[in-house]
C-alpha cells in the first residue's frame, strides 16, 4: 500500500518543469526529508521491478528495449549491487530475492572476460558488505530460514576470491586485470593505478572475516608498488602517480594522471584503508595526505568564474584543463579526510571542489553535468562559445551515464558539515535524473546534458545506479541509519561502489 503513495509523489516530481538548468519543483516539490527519502525508494522500486520483470539474472536492464544485458559476466551484477541498498532501505522482499540468487551463482565459470577490478568492487564488495550488514545492524531483515543464505554470502565471496586469485600469479605480484577463466590466463602486460590500487579494502576485509591472511597478502603486495613508485617518472608530483605499471617489472610506464578515471579510486582507498584500520594502515594515510597537499598546490584551478576545478596532467610540465564526472568524488573524499584529520585546509578544498561540480550541474539545460568538460579557452567549440562565456566551461563529452560521484560528494558534504544546501542540491539532481532518464521500466543513460530533455536515452541501466546513486541520495534524506560517515571514529567505510564495509575496530 505504501508504494502507491510514493508513486504519486514521484509522478509529481517527474512533471516538474526545468528552468536555467535547475528543476523548479514548485508546488510539486516534496519539502520534507521523509517525503524525499520515500521518493528515492520509489525510484529504487521502479528500477528493481523493471529489472526483475525483464532482465532477472542478467547483469543489467536495457531500460528502453526492456531486455537483459550481460556486461559483467552474467552473474547478476544488478543483484549484487542492489542488495546493500535494499538492506539500508529495509526492502525485505528485494533482500530475499537477492540472497536466493547470489547463493546459487557459480562464480567459477563465465564465457566472457573478467575484470578483476570490476568484479572486486561490485561482486566481492557486494557480497562482503551484505554479510557485514545482515550479521550486524540489519540482521532482523532476514527470517530464520534465510539465515543460511546470509552465511552463503561469505562462502560465495571466498569461492569468488579463490577463483580470481590466479590474477596475482605474476613475477611481481602485480595482478592482471583482464582475465580468461577458460585458460586461467591474461594477455595484459600493464595494469593501471586504479585497477591495482582498488582491491585492497575488499580483499583485506575478506581475510579479516575468514581469518585467512592470503587474500590481504595478495592485494597488499600489489599495492606496495604504488606506495613506493619507481622510477621517478611514475611520481611527477609528490604523492601523485602516473597511470600504467609494467606487470613484469613493477616499473611505471608514464607520468600521466590525476583524480580521474583510471587513477581515481587508488587515492580514495588510501584514506579508506586507514579508516578501516587506523592501527595497521597509517602509511596509507600518510600517502593520501601527501597526494592531497600536492593536488591543492599543483592541480586546483580557479578560473574567471570563481569556480574551483581540479586539473589532470600528462607530466609535471603538462597540465590539462579538463575534468570529468568520475573525478567529482574528490570533493567528498577531501571533506571526509579533512574532517577526520582536523585539517581545515583539506576540508575547505573538498567543499570548493564539490561547489565546482555543483556548478557543472546547475549550469546545463538538463540540470546534469556532462561526462567530461574543460575550461581551456583555446579549445572552445563554436556552438558552445556563449555557454562558455556565461559559465566558464564547456562539455567535451556530453552524455550522463547515471554517474554517482556528484551526489556522493553531496552526501559527504551534508553528513560532515550539516549544511542543508547539499540536501537541496541532491534533490535537484534527483529531479533532473527523474525527468530526463526515467523510462517506463527503469532509468537510462542519456546522450546530451546540453539539451533540456537530455537529448535521448541510451537504453542502459547501470548496476551502480542501484549501488551508488540511489544509496547516496537515500542517505542524504533518511536520518538515523545504522551506517554512515561521521566526524569521529567511523564504524563503517564505503567501498568505491558504495557498499558499506564494517571497519576493523579491534
Amino acid at each position: 500500500m505504501r508504494f502507491w503513495g510514493i508513486l504519486s509523489l514521484a509522478t509529481l516530481a517527474v512533471a516538474a518543469p526545468a528552468a536555467q538548468g535547475t528543476v523548479q519543483a514548485q508546488e510539486a516539490d516534496i519539502n520534507s526529508n521523509s517525503g524525499r527519502a520515500a521518493a528515492i525508494i520509489e525510484a529504487f522500486r521502479h528500477s528493481w521491478t523493471g529489472y526483475k520483470t525483464y532482465a532477472w539474472g542478467y547483469d543489467e536492464l536495457l531500460s528502453v528495449s526492456n531486455k537483459g544485458g550481460n556486461s559483467r559476466n552474467g552473474w547478476g551484477a544488478s543483484i549484487a549491487d542492489a542488495l546493500s541498498t535494499a538492506i539500508l532501505m529495509r526492502q525485505r522482499d528485494v533482500v530475499h530475492d537477492c540472497l536466493q540468487h547470489l547463493s546459487s551463482v557459480d562464480f567459477t565459470k563465465t564465457s566472457t572476460e573478467v575484470s578483476l577490478f570490476e568484479t572486486t568492487i561490485r561482486y566481492l564488495g557486494g557480497l562482503i558488505s551484505a554479510y557485514d550488514l545482515l550479521t550486524g545492524p540489519y540482521a532482523d531483515l532476514v527470517s530464520w530460514h534465510d539465515k543460511r543464505l546470509v552465511k552463503s554470502l561469505l562462502t560465495q565471496a571466498v569461492v569468488l576470491a579463490d577463483r580470481l586469485s590466479f590474477a596475482f600469479n605474476t613475477s611481481t605480484g602485480i595482478p592482471y586485470n583482464n582475465l580468461n577463466f577458460s585458460t586461467n590466463s591474461s594477455s595484459d602486460t600493464t595494469n593501471g593505478v586504479a585497477t591495482i590500487g582498488t582491491l585492497v579494502l575488499e580483499w583485506t576485509r575478506l581475510s579479516d572475516l575468514t581469518g585467512d591472511p592470503k587474500y590481504a597478502r595478495l592485494a597488499q603486495k600489489a599495492e606496495g608498488y604504488l606506495l613506493d613508485p619507481h622510477p621517478s617518472l611514475g611520481e611527477p608530483f609528490p604523492g601523485m602517480l602516473g597511470t600504467d605499471v609494467d606487470i613484469s617489472t613493477g616499473q611505471f610506464r608514464d607520468s600521466s594522471g590525476g583524480w580521474s578515471g583510471g587513477t581515481d579510486s587508488f587515492y580514495e582507498y588510501l584514506l579508506k584503508m586507514w579508516i578501516y584500520d587506523q592501527s595497521r594502515y597509517k602509511n596509507y594515510l600518510d600517502r593520501w595526505v601527501v597526494a592531497v597537499e600536492s593536488t591543492i598546490k599543483n592541480l586546483l584551478q580557479t578560473p574567471e568564474k570563481g569556480v574551483t576545478w581540479v586539473a589532470e596532467y600528462s607530466s609535471a610540465n603538462m597540465i590539462r584543463k579538463t575534468e570529468g564526472h568520475l573525478t567529482c568524488f574528490i570533493g567528498g573524499n577531501l571533506i571526509l579526510g579533512g574532517t577526520l584529520l582536523g585539517r581545515k585546509d583539506i576540508k575547505q578544498a573538498g567543499i570548493d571542489l564539490t561547489d565546482g561540480c555543483r556548478h557543472a550541474y546547475s549550469s546545463t539545460p538538463s540540470g546534469l553535468a556532462p561526462e567530461r568538460w574543460s575550461w581551456d579557452p583555446a579549445g572552445v567549440p563554436v556552438k558552445q562559445s556563449v555557454f562558455f562565456i556565461e559559465n566558464g566551461f564547456y562539455a567535451t563529452s556530453s552524455g550522463y551515464y547515471l554517474r554517482p560521484e556528484v551526489v556522493e560528494s553531496y552526501y559527504h558534504g551534508y553528513a560532515l558539515t550539516g549544511d542543508p544546501k547539499y540536501q537541496q542540491w541532491a534533490w535537484e539532481a534527483f529531479l533532473a535524473i527523474n525527468r530526463t532518464a526515467r523510462t517506463p521500466s527503469g532509468f537510462s543513460s542519456i546522450t546530451d546534458v546540453m539539451q533540456e530533455n537530455g537529448g535521448g536515452q541510451d537504453d542502459f541501466q547501470e548496476s551502480f545506479w542501484f549501488a551508488e546513486v540511489l544509496k547516496y541520495l537515500y542517505m542524504i534524506f533518511e536520518g538515523g541509519l545504522a551506517v554512515g560517515v561521521k566526524g569521529g571514529r567511523n564504524q563503517w567505510v564505503f567501498n568505491t561502489e558504495a557498499h558499506p564495509v564494517r571497519v576493523k575496530l579491534v
